[in-house]
């Protein structure tokens, strides 16, 4: 279970739709652009939602995805990170664009995948999945960080402290932009959100040896 501040996260229908989502959508364009041969660290995917790590790799962000899952998944507690609630808004709000915009895949994504869902896809869904992540006690601070960047690092430094950033939380959000591989044992972290068949399709897509990656 994750906890974000004081609030868990709920192991529900709803979030693992939100998580789902996120993960197909930008799986599926990840396939699309090798077919179309285009960079495979061109800047698209779910993170996208959040300014600062729109440049993370499409794969990397998929890592970040099933990190986040896995806290979320597990039966004890873990406390989120600052990348923990980026991830969480990003696939959230990329879950309302999806449900808003292609329906139909929707209905792809969640077809074969480990938990029998069939949500009705109108307002109201999309309504619940901008509430999940806004019903969780954050600040949204890793909004802010992109706009330290324009600032002399003195006053960035104020500004952070004025936000109660420090430079630890804020450290894996600037490691990721610096990530380039998915990291191993892909399959075990991804229980829950996707079959073991299809983690084994993804971990190949990704190119991760199904050894390492299960």
């Amino acid at each position: 279970m994750l906890l974000i501040g004081d609030d868990l996260l709920p192991q529900t229908d709803l979030s693992y739709f939100a998580f789902r989502v996120a993960f197909c959508e930008t799986l599926e364009r990840i396939v699309l652009a090798e077919q179309a041969r285009l960079s495979a660290d061109a800047s698209f995917g779910y993170l996208t939602e959040v300014p600062f790590l729109r440049n993370v790799p499409p794969r990397v962000q998929l890592d970040l995805l099933v990190d986040t899952w896995s806290g979320h998944y597990d039966a004890s507690t873990v406390s989120g990170s600052l990348m923990d609630e980026a991830v969480i808004y990003a696939a959230c709000e990329t879950a309302v664009r999806v449900v808003g915009a292609d329906r139909k895949a929707i209905r792809r994504f969640l077809r074969g995948g480990p938990r029998p869902l069939f949500p009705v896809l109108d307002e109201a869904l999309a309504a619940s999945l901008h509430a999940l992540h806004m019903d969780l006690a954050t600040e949204g601070d890793f909004l802010l960080i992109s706009q330290f960047q324009d600032f002399p690092p003195d006053e960035a430094k104020v500004l952070k402290e004025r936000f109660r950033l420090t430079d630890a939380a804020c450290e894996p959000l600037f490691e990721a932009l610096g990530r380039w591989h998915v990291k191993r044992d892909f399959c075990i972290r991804a229980r829950g959100l996707l079959t073991p068949q299809e983690a084994v399709k993804v971990a190949g897509i990704l190119r991760i040896s199904a050894a390492a990656a299960c």
